[in-house]
């Protein structure tokens, strides 16, 4: 499909600034645009990016007008662009599959209206699949599962028995929900696997990335909140309880038993110590250890994880060490030369 900047225009309602009659044969970001495409520059610190750019248009924000480039300034430049994407890249409809006959569904389990089940998917006994719920190929859903209205569970998730999924949500493929927690009782000489009777609780229009786990909790459930987004390669651990409105970050790992607040921040590849609580609108940063309690609010990073200003105070002393030796060894030298003047001036007065 090829479109003219001015027909992109009135798609996005945006201002034209150029040659509207300007043939565009697709959409790309600036670094991979080539002759005859539109791309986006979302504010004016990109402009020298833009100039090196091979696109031959670009959406902006209606504030940065770039010149000797035809473009289009809209109030949204990321809705915008994604509505160009679309247009040049249509996603493929959807196809409503039913109930495919290959799929393995427990005579005792509950689908209902407009459930799709994919070829080779596992339904096991007693579980409860709400209405428009769509459980992709090579899912497993353990017995007495629960899944709510409008979920979808993609290729090879697994979710073991009494997983209980709210509506709305995402489970992404190869995720596994329910799993047993990494507790141990090691008194003896072996170590013995601890009690594994609890369950994982999501709420509703909860997303859990590629190869995230959550484990079940001992007794009770693992818990995780309203609106949450678990990144891909997430590990909850047992016990957890994860607040609503939640953004997890690849890579990062919870230790059983512990807790976050609600609309928590936590960068990727860090990592939450057992039993420990993040408050509520906090952030942690990348590759950060949360050895003790976050409070409400706060912005912690590092090993351990301490607040933001003083870590970086820290980081910044401690890049001040080389010169600061250096000054040291000076400061010596000139001690040692001090006192060894000191010495012939003593030796000079007792010959006298």
């Amino acid at each position: 499909m090829n479109l003219t900047l001015s027909a992109i225009a009135a798609l996005v309602h945006g201002e034209l600034h150029g040659d509207g009659s300007l043939l565009m044969t697709g959409a790309a970001t600036l670094a991979t645009a080539r002759p005859g495409e539109i791309t986006l520059a979302d504010n004016a610190k990109l402009a020298r990016q833009l100039v090196a750019s091979a696109a031959s248009a670009v959406i902006v924000p209606r504030d940065f007008i770039p010149e000797g480039r035809p473009c289009i300034a809209v109030d949204n430049v990321h809705a915008a662009f994604a509505r160009i994407v679309q247009q040049f890249r249509p996603q493929r409809p959807k196809r409503n599959v039913g109930v495919s006959p290959t799929a393995s569904i427990s005579a005792s389990a509950q689908l209902s209206a407009g459930v799709e089940i994919h070829p080779l998917a596992f339904i096991g006994d007693d579980v409860e699949i709400g209405a428009g719920a769509v459980i992709h190929s090579g899912v497993r859903i353990l017995e007495g599962c629960r899944i709510g209205a409008g979920t979808t569970i993609y290729p090879n998730a697994v979710l073991y028995d009494n997983t209980v999924v709210g509506e709305r949500c995402l489970i992404h493929a190869g995720a596994v929900l329910g799993g047993y927690g990494f507790g141990y009782n090691s008194s003896t000489a072996q170590h013995l696997l601890c009690s594994q009777l609890g369950w994982v609780e999501i709420g509703n229009d909860v997303e859990v990335g590629s190869c995230t786990t959550i484990d079940r909790g001992t007794y009770g459930p693992t818990t995780i909140g309203n609106g949450t987004k678990l990144d891909n390669q997430v590990q909850v651990g047992h016990n957890c309880r994860v607040g609503q409105h939640n953004l997890i970050c690849s890579q990062t790992g919870l230790a059983g038993s512990s807790s976050t607040g609600d609309y928590v921040v936590i960068a990727g590849q860090a990592g939450l110590r057992d039993h420990v609580h993040v408050g509520d609108h906090s952030v942690v940063g990348a590759k950060s250890g949360v050895m003790n309690d976050v409070e409400p609010k706060s912005r912690v990073v590092g090993l351990p994880a301490t607040d933001e200003g003083l870590q970086y105070r820290c980081v910044a002393a401690v890049h001040k060490l080389p010169e600061l030796r250096h000054q040291i060894v000076k400061m010596q030298k000139q001690l040692e030369a001090l006192q060894a003047q000191a010495v012939r001036v003593e030796a000079h007065a007792d010959a006298a």
